[in-house]
């Protein structure tokens, strides 16, 4: 029998080197070199492939079916629904609620006719039956089974015919006999995850994987993983928080940065069909340091609330905290009103955070960012029926952000009356339609925007 060769393969870009190292020398990464052991078999003669054929790129292709599962924020986030064939990760961090998720959403096709199969690794079927209890999906006809063996897997899915959807729970627990390592190591998930999407485009049935992620947020085990997927959608949320945002970064059949909303309840995840009434409706207003900005995720405008924190610190070693927004656009955000709209904030701690465990990624929430900074350090509440969004740059001015009418649409329907803008340019730019009795104020500058905080004596010394 051939000796077992111990070699180690980076998770990232699945590189192979002789011995291990705390940096790979291909991708760069830190941290991701991880040892497996490979059992060489004997060398054979490669055979002689056929040839393939080959299509002209002009043609009509329909646009590809899909199954809705009856949850809308999930059907939205997929693009319209599960294509068959097709293969989608889900990942999140530990309890977040992927298995609740994925429970939900098969028990609603299973309800409506539809032959669903959960393959359960992490968990025994008794506890998939107790959490469907508690979630009152007990009486539909979903057919669970608990196992880890890839090859019984494909063999009973084979067998299993008229599937339209199979969930995996989760890959990093799934073990093909044939490799000589653990499962959960790169060369154990790569291969098993090849198997198992080739099963579901043979027999045209939707797969769903689910991830576990690592400390940092990404999901674990070789970056290859979310190549060969057509959907990775990450579930995120804070455990202590009872909002969860499903987010498609990547999709074949659909957009990217898509979000669905859920709220956590006793009864599992409910639907939120109105996040920005949501995320809005603890706010109090004519208070100093908040200001709400119309932000877009993917094609849906959400209202979110900013708010900022100012605390004198002497020391002149100031604290810059943020929760829910980049940390160094915030710094960059502080040098420009500081130097451009002299607002002094060299000995003062800033506390940041985006209300409703929401992270915003988008340049436009400067402008609401920089108003909610504004109000805190002259202790001026903002109007409570005006949104805030638009980009700053490092010269101060304000630009403009794109889709302004779907937000400006969005803050009209939940009664807001006025909008805080970048100034539309006149040359070739068609005129903004702005929804009935909401009042819009172009601001060109980061100065024009303090200036609406600032006392008078603060005006004439700036």
């Amino acid at each position: 029998m051939a000796k077992p060769v111990a070699r180690f393969v980076c998770r990232s870009c699945g590189a192979v080197t002789p011995k291990w190292a705390g940096r790979c020398e291909t991708c760069g990464e830190w941290n991701s070199v991880e040892e497996e052991i490979a059992r060489p078999g004997p060398a054979a003669k490669a055979p002689v492939g056929r040839s393939i054929s080959f299509v002209g790129l002009a043609g009509s292709t329909e646009p590809p079916p899909r199954a809705q599962i009856g949850i809308a924020e999930l059907d939205r986030v997929l693009g319209g629904g599960l294509v068959p064939a097709s293969a989608v990760l889900v990942g999140g961090d530990p309890g977040i609620g992927k298995s609740t998720l994925l429970l939900q959403a098969a028990a609603c096709l299973a309800r409506s006719g539809r032959r669903v199969l959960y393959v359960t690794g992490e968990e025994s079927i008794d506890q998939i039956r107790l959490r469907a209890r508690r979630l009152g999906v007990a009486d539909s006809s979903i057919e669970l089974a608990a196992a880890i063996n890839v090859r019984d897997i494909v063999a009973s899915l084979e067998q299993a015919k008229d599937t339209t959807l199979v969930v995996i729970d989760s890959i990093q627990t799934m073990w093909m006999d044939t490799i000589e390592s653990a499962p959960g190591t790169v060369t154990q998930v790569r291969a098993a995850s090849f198997e198992l999407i080739r099963l579901a485009k043979a027999g045209n049935f939707a797969l769903v994987l689910v991830g576990h992620v690592t400390k940092d947020g990404a999901l674990a085990g070789p970056r290859v993983l979310e190549h060969m997927v057509d959907a990775v959608l990450y579930f995120e949320g804070d455990r202590g928080h009872q909002f969860r945002i499903l987010r498609a970064v990547k999709n074949r059949f659909g957009a990217t940065d898509e979000i669905g909303v859920f709220e956590m309840t006793e009864a599992g995840l409910a639907e939120v069909p109105n996040p920005s009434a949501l995320f809005l409706a603890e706010r109090r207003g004519n208070i100093a340091g908040s200001a709400v900005f119309a932000g877009l995720e993917g094609s849906r405008p959400v209202l979110m609330e900013v708010q900022a924190l100012l605390a004198p610190n002497p020391g002149g070693s100031p604290r810059r905290s943020v929760i829910g927004w980049d940390s160094g656009r915030l710094s960059m955000l502080l040098a420009v009103l500081e130097t451009r709209a002299g607002v002094r904030l060299n000995q003062t701690d800033v506390y940041l955070n985006i209300a409703g465990g929401l992270r915003v990624t988008e340049p436009a929430a400067d402008l609401a960012v920089a108003a909610a900074i504004a109000s805190a350090a002259f202790e001026t509440p903002t109007s409570p029926g005006m949104v805030y969004f638009g980009e700053v740059g490092l010269s101060g001015e304000v630009r403009q952000v794109a889709q302004a009418e779907a937000r400006l649409k969005e803050a009209a329907k939940l009664g807001f009356d006025s909008a805080a803008l970048p100034r539309r340019v006149a040359h070739g730019n068609r005129k903004l339609a702005a929804p009935d009795g909401l009042r819009l104020e172009e601001i060109g500058h980061i100065a024009d925007l303090v200036a609406r905080f600032a006392p008078e004596s603060a005006k004439k010394n700036t």
